[in-house]
């Protein structure tokens, strides 16, 4: 849209809200000013500024249209003049220079553009979306009253009924805008409407028209108004389309531009995509499985690296590479031996689950790594996490991979208090960061979250908020609250349980036993063990009710070993026996060693008494 007449002047003063002191070529001029709710940051002395003489624009108008004559042109020029004088200036406000960049000040101008626009076709052009574009207009009817509102546009095309809200936005900083400029009760009524208007078969548009251009995304203002941010976020969770597009803006023209992002929630999180993926690929550590796309590869680091630091899992990692380099050696490698390779580890059944996960991958899909997060996620023993951590590392596929260091990150960065440890805390978390993931980078944002909490955000102690990319942005260190988030529900405590660990030796042999197929640690092998605490007079009788003649009994150091939810607690015995072949006890095998080490999966618990040996 063009503008006529347009002077340019300098802010003097604003002695009310619709009226402002501006000097234009050397004079004084009251000017009218039609957008007030940015003038206390816009309007400061020096300002450029554009205005428009509306009596010159009147009569402009009158003289082009020749059809009006005689009393007619008489009577319009006469009202024009008393407008004039009833608003005691003969000047509009059209737009205020902010550094380098325009601002368009007329709140008359968004409906008008739109309006424009839509008649143009314009709006197709832009969509990316068919099934938002409105082709065949038939009828466009400025402010249509619906229920009790007055919306700005209702549209008319093959056979849809289409509702607008316009809304213009001024309000600018860092890049980022904002709406509205102060607490707004019509907005947020009209919203509802718009949400109503859903259910009788209308489709519905929130406009936001950025009155400037280079700003970097929309969100709503909650410091003026939270209720509107809630309300635009529920009409956009049922239907209504919300969408932004800034605008083009000269001394004497303004025009709607481009698409700008719409952030209805925690924009801190949009403000991250933009920093999260530069600063990981300048920090980030140097590890052996950030070194491949291969889904096999990363799966096995992923799933070692749950319950295990990352150095621990380094030498593991390259070990079991070297035996089992693919899916197929995984699927078909004997039980012992996968166990062996993984001892040290824990959790061990998470390898069993790895490999009826491969055995799966055999038979479903001939032996290749599937390619679609739903496919991954189909597989034994992965969740949420891993299929996202596989599907965006390998296949730069836009999942979330929220482990407990990306809860801690999104929890201290939103200021987010809900406690961690409940399942629908991490599918909120998962459910916004699928907003915000960059689409051509999400391995490397998964990557960043996780880096970010591993060796910045950390868990004990004092976060590296000096590091932080997300510093700026992050309301938990802007509202003080860094060392009260993330909240975490206190874990129940860990049951206790006491035993005794006898290292039986027959020369230069040492007895072990298979675990129960099933429960915890189940198919390892162990060093013998006892329920409860028992003294040496204890152990000896122990010895000959299973047929062992006990020569030599050394007392050995307590030990503790914690999984999840129990506590182990130990006390052991180093005790060389006589007359083996009597024993009545077949669950023992007296092995060397070295065997052992080579070839039987000692779980961790006994490690402390393993190295004794």
């Amino acid at each position: 849209m063009k503008y006529q007449n347009i002077r340019v002047g300098h802010f003097i003063s604003r002695p009310n809200r619709f009226i402002a002191k501006i000097e234009i070529e050397g004079a004084e001029e009251t000017v009218h000013v039609k957008n007030t709710g940015r003038c206390a940051e816009l309007l400061v002395p020096g300002a450029e500024v554009y205005v428009q003489d509306s009596l010159q624009e009147a009569e402009d108008w009158l003289s082009d249209n020749e059809l009006l004559q005689g009393k007619m042109q008489v009577a319009v020029s006469s009202k024009s003049t008393n407008i004039g004088k009833k608003r005691k200036t003969r000047w509009d406000l059209i737009a205020v220079r902010k550094g380098d960049r325009l601002i368009n000040m007329d709140s008359q101008i968004p409906n008008k553009i739109v309006k424009e626009w839509l008649e143009q076709e314009k709006w197709n052009h832009n969509l990316h979306n068919q099934s938002d574009r409105i082709h065949g207009i038939t009828k466009i009817q400025p402010e249509y009253t619906y229920g009790k509102s007055r919306i700005d546009l209702y549209v008319e095309a093959q056979n849809r009924k289409i509702l607008i809200e316009v809304k213009g936005v001024t309000l600018e900083e860092n890049g980022v805008v904002r709406f509205p400029d102060a607490p707004s009760e019509r907005a947020v009524k009209h919203v509802h409407e718009l949400k109503e208007a859903l259910k009788e078969g209308y489709e519905c548009y929130v406009f936001f028209v950025i009155q400037m251009s280079g700003v970097r995304y929309f969100t709503p203002n909650m410091d003026t108004h939270p209720e509107f941010k809630e309300a635009l976020k529920e009409a956009a969770e049922a239907g209504v389309h919300v969408v932004a597009y800034d605008c083009s803006v000269r001394e004497d023209e303004i025009r709607i531009q481009d698409p700008v992002p719409v952030i209805l929630e925690n924009p801190e999180l949009y403000e991250l995509s933009q920093v999260l993926v530069p600063w990981y690929q300048k920090a980030r550590r140097d590890l052996p499985w950030r070194h491949t796309t291969d889904p096999y590869r990363i799966w096995v680091s992923e799933i070692m690296l749950q319950q295990t630091r990352v150095e621990a899992v380094k030498r593991y990692y390259a070990r079991f590479m070297e035996a089992l380099p693919n899916v197929n050696a995984l699927a078909n490698v004997e039980e012992d031996k996968l166990l062996k390779l993984w001892e040290g580890l824990g959790y061990y059944n998470r390898v069993r689950n790895m490999q009826k996960a491969a055995r799966q991958i055999m038979v479903d899909y001939n032996g290749t790594f599937p390619k679609t997060y739903e496919e991954i996620q189909s597989l034994t023993g992965i969740g949420n996490y891993t299929a996202g951590a596989i599907s965006s590392f390998s296949f730069g596929l836009p999942y979330p991979a929220v482990d407990g260091n990306v809860l801690r990150v999104i929890t201290r960065i939103t200021a987010d208090d809900s406690d961690i440890m409940k399942q629908s805390t991490r599918k909120q978390i998962e459910e916004k960061l699928k907003k915000v993931i960059p689409k051509d980078c999400a391995g490397d944002f998964n990557q960043g979250l996780i880096e970010l909490g591993a060796i910045v955000c950390v868990p004990n102690g004092e976060p590296k908020c000096e590091e932080c990319p997300a510093a700026p942005f992050c309301q938990a260190r802007i509202r003080g609250k860094i060392q009260e988030l993330p909240v975490k529900e206190k874990a129940k405590a860990r049951r206790i349980e006491k035993k005794t660990v006898l290292i039986l030796r027959d020369e230069d042999k040492i007895a072990i036993c298979k675990r129960p197929a099933k429960g915890l640690l189940a198919g390892l092998y162990e060093l013998p063990n006892i329920e409860e605490h028992l003294n040496k007079k204890e152990i000896t009788q122990y010895c000959k009710e299973i047929g062992l003649m006990p020569i030599h009994i050394k007392k050995l150091p307590a030990a503790k070993h914690i999984f999840s939810h129990i506590e182990w607690q130990m006390i052991g015995y180093d005790i060389r026996v006589d007359e083996l072949e009597k024993t009545n006890n077949k669950k023992y095998l007296f092995i060397h060693p070295e065997e052992i080490q080579k070839e039987y999966p000692i779980p961790s618990a006994f490690e402390k008494y393993m190295k004794l040996i």
